[in-house]
């Protein structure tokens, strides 16, 4: 079994810039590209496999089809979306919803928790994490009232933090940042505040006030997480957060490095550097570049990272 690669789908967005381009080599459709979407079964980017025996299907269909290549783990959709990121300009102010409500108000949809970490950041970039309203009168209150500065909780951020994001939290990335972003299978966003833009037709950008209200965590929770570094031979692992929802570790690889695969699947992103993977049971070697993104099946349990990488990877 071979590694599964995936073609990137690249999205224009509003705030988007050229980053995808210049620093990871994407052929970008405008020079307005916000997003990469590099692994996703989502109807609305759905991957398609560029390699081997399923090379042209889709990662949905791989999930309908082929369950076992993930385990045969359990679910109507396949659970995880990775993105990069590129944060030209100020995103808005938005909040996701959880499973419970994006069920029922968006046609089954999952809800979206998400995490963040920042592959390279301007020197005074920040980013907008949580709110000062202590409940939800006083948040429809500040809103109303557009009491941004007074509602919003901004923060400075460097290259290689990371943020865990859950559904509720009200959040939004700033200009000149540039990320990979984990989460929940979904694309619902609750758009609370937008900086008066207006969209290609002249008209104000559309906002989901009651949506956002209804959803937020109120009074805002922070979240502390505790990193975990393990070091193996020519390999360093940060593992960021372990939950329900995923767990997303960042390996930094410093030439031969062996692994045991004991999950039922795992997502693979390349943020930095180059080098390879070899597959032990065919003993086949993959060339890997920075911005490569690949799933390591369910019956490839023996594998070897080669050269200097930074590598973002995720699973249930």
């Amino acid at each position: 079994m071979q590694p599964l690669f995936l073609k990137p789908i690249l999205m224009d967005k509003i705030w988007g810039g050229d980053s995808l381009k210049t620093k990871f080599n994407y052929d970008i459709p405008t020079n307005t590209t916000g997003e990469c979407w590099g692994i996703s079964a989502h109807p609305n980017g759905d991957s398609e496999i560029t390699n081997g025996d399923y090379k042209g299907k889709t990662l949905s269909y791989l999930w309908e089809n082929h369950r076992e290549l993930f385990g045969n783990m359990k679910g109507e959709k396949f659970p995880l979306l990775t993105k990069v990121l590129d944060a030209n300009d100020n995103l808005s102010v938005q909040v996701h919803p959880d499973d419970e409500y994006a069920q029922v108000h968006e046609n089954g949809e999952l809800g979206k928790t998400e995490c963040w970490y920042v592959i390279d950041c301007a020197e005074d970039a920040d980013m907008i994490i949580g709110h000062n309203a202590s409940s939800k009168e006083e948040l429809e209150e500040m809103i109303k009232n557009n009491e941004w500065d007074k509602l919003l909780r901004s923060i400075k951020i460097k290259k290689g933090d990371f943020f865990y994001v859950p559904s509720g939290t009200i959040h939004a990335l700033c200009k000149g940042t540039l990320i990979l972003e984990t989460q929940q299978n979904s694309d619902t966003t609750y758009r609370v505040y937008d900086y008066d833009r207006k969209d290609d037709n002249g008209n104000p950008r559309e906002l989901h006030v009651e949506k956002s209200i209804a959803v937020s965590t109120t009074p805002h929770k922070e979240t502390n997480e505790e990193f975990k570094i393990s070091k193996g031979e020519n390999f360093t692992c940060t593992t960021y957060i372990s939950n329900e929802f995923f767990s997303v570790y960042k390996l930094d690889i410093e030439g031969k490095a062996e692994f045991n695969h004991d999950q039922p699947f795992s997502l693979y992103s390349i943020i930095e550097g180059s080098g390879s993977i070899t597959v032990e049971e065919e003993n086949t070697t993959f060339e890997l570049k920075k911005g490569d993104h690949f799933i390591l099946p369910h019956n490839l349990a023996k594998f070897t990272f080669g050269g200097e990488m930074e590598i973002i990877a995720s699973h249930m």
